[in-house]
């Protein structure tokens, strides 16, 4: 099977065990007997009791999960989306400017979604805006350009 991998180091999976796969509203286990990479982003996997054509075309579409534990622990400046909804948001100019809420990653651009107060904020995932991230104090201090938060306080 070709398992797509939504990260930008493929090669941290490739020595995984195991994965959940949703199936039939359930996550279900199943084991690799052997992985390699195909391609850039795709893991290529022989899954136990997976033998016939018929049981891999039931599995197409399902999504897989990881354990977090089982996720590779990442550099101080890197970030999983999921570990920093809760961050506290404050920007070079603004000061505080609220919390993430999610992350939205269905444009072409990841955006941070932030709450303040009544208001949502939406700032693209852009490297050059992203002065630090302080896990330990659960914030991220941003530098955006001139006007972008005005357009969502002002």
């Amino acid at each position: 099977m070709l398992i797509k991998l939504d990260t930008d180091e493929p090669e941290l999976y490739t020595e995984m065990e195991s994965v959940f796969v949703e199936y039939n509203n359930n996550l279900v286990p199943f084991f690799f007997e052997k992985t390699s990479l195909h391609k850039s982003t795709l893991l290529r996997a022989k899954i136990e009791d997976i033998d016939s054509e018929d049981d891999a075309e039931d599995m197409i579409g399902c999504e897989l999960y990881l354990p977090l534990t089982l996720l590779p622990v990442l550099d101080d400046d890197q970030f999983y989306y999921h570990e920093i909804i809760g961050f506290k948001v404050m920007d070079a100019t603004h000061g505080d400017i609220g919390e993430i809420t999610s992350i939205n990653d269905s444009t072409a651009q990841a955006l941070f979604e932030i709450k303040k107060d009544d208001k949502e904020i939406l700032i693209p995932m852009n490297d050059e805006f992203i002065e630090e991230i302080d896990k330990p104090n659960k914030t991220i201090h941003l530098i955006t350009p001139e006007g972008l938060i005005d357009l969502y306080l002002g």
